[in-house]
């Protein structure tokens, strides 16, 4: 896939937003099952390994809708998705992280979340 322009990363991010609040609940409930089949784990009423495989499966197909777009998950634990971009001709990515309703920040493609800035800074 191409590079996306800030608005269509914009857009792409809101039309993704419902698939990435999924797979936030989605990776909490793996992971409290997960802890619960543990040796000594704490029972859950989200159900037992069966569950656990269905959210696993779910999860896969939900990343896989993700990176089709052309963004790149990056990040699981917390969430982090990047959109290649440009900004005044210097490869940048514009990065949405878990919690984030918009997308405001971006960092350059050699740096990483360590160079992460507010866009308009």
């Amino acid at each position: 896939m191409g590079l996306f322009t800030f608005g269509q990363a914009r857009d792409e991010l809101a039309r993704l937003l419902p698939v990435l609040d999924e797979i936030v609940a989605l990776r909490a409930d793996a992971a409290e099952v997960a802890a619960s089949l543990a040796p000594g784990g704490r029972p859950t009423s989200i159900g037992g390994l069966p569950e656990w495989k269905a959210a696993q499966a779910r999860l896969d197909e939900l990343m896989t809708v993700v990176q089709q777009t052309g963004a790149e998950l990056k990040g699981l634990a917390p969430l982090l998705v990047d959109f290649p971009s440009d900004l005044d001709g210097v490869p940048v990515l514009l990065c949405w992280l878990e919690g984030d309703r918009e997308l405001a920040w971006y960092h350059r493609d050699d740096l990483g979340f360590a160079g992460r800035r507010r866009l308009g800074n």
